[in-house]
């Protein structure tokens, strides 16, 4: 159900897209393979990180199969959204970092990001969050989602995309 839903909303955000002419990034492939940046073709986990001084971290991992063109990420992801069992948690994160740092994704070349999380007790669940990936220039259309169990609160931030796992 879950991977029926994430198709069907980036079939709905291109499909807007085109209807619209809107600006946004294409993501465009290399060669002739479709993109590892679209939503569809890359898979992504919640990992715990180590925390520091006054936040918790969770690292999100993004790998592209074999069978997709690398493209280029930047920057930190936006309309970041963190569910639990399907319900919305009502928290969204805002992003920190240089937003100018390009990186390729693609096979063999996963990408991460962190997401931190004001350690203050006031937490709550969330084992999904949804959010849109950015390509050098402008947003890539759909929706992204990673799995893996974390606990988010409000202030919570979302770092730009970094080379490897």
């Amino acid at each position: 159900m879950r991977t029926t839903r994430k198709i069907a909303v980036a079939i709905a955000a291109t499909a807007l897209l085109g209807a619209t002419g809107g600006t946004t990034a294409q993501a465009a492939p290399v060669g002739t393979a479709p993109s590892a940046c679209r939503p569809a073709n890359h898979l992504a986990k919640i990992t715990d990180a180590s925390s520091s001084a006054g936040h918790r971290h969770y690292r999100v991992t993004l790998t592209a199969p074999r069978g997709y063109d690398p493209c280029r990420l930047a920057g930190s992801p936006t309309h970041v959204r963190f569910s639990n069992h399907g319900s919305e948690s009502g928290i969204t994160a805002g992003r920190y970092g240089s937003r100018r740092t390009a990186v390729t994704f693609g096979p063999g070349h996963p990408v991460h990001f962190d997401i931190q999380v004001p350690n203050n007790d006031c937490g709550v669940p969330a084992d999904e969050a949804s959010f849109t990936l950015r390509a050098p220039d402008g947003e890539i259309p759909g929706t992204s989602a990673a799995d893996g169990r974390l606990r988010v609160a409000a202030g919570t931030l979302v770092g730009p995309v970094r080379s490897g796992a």
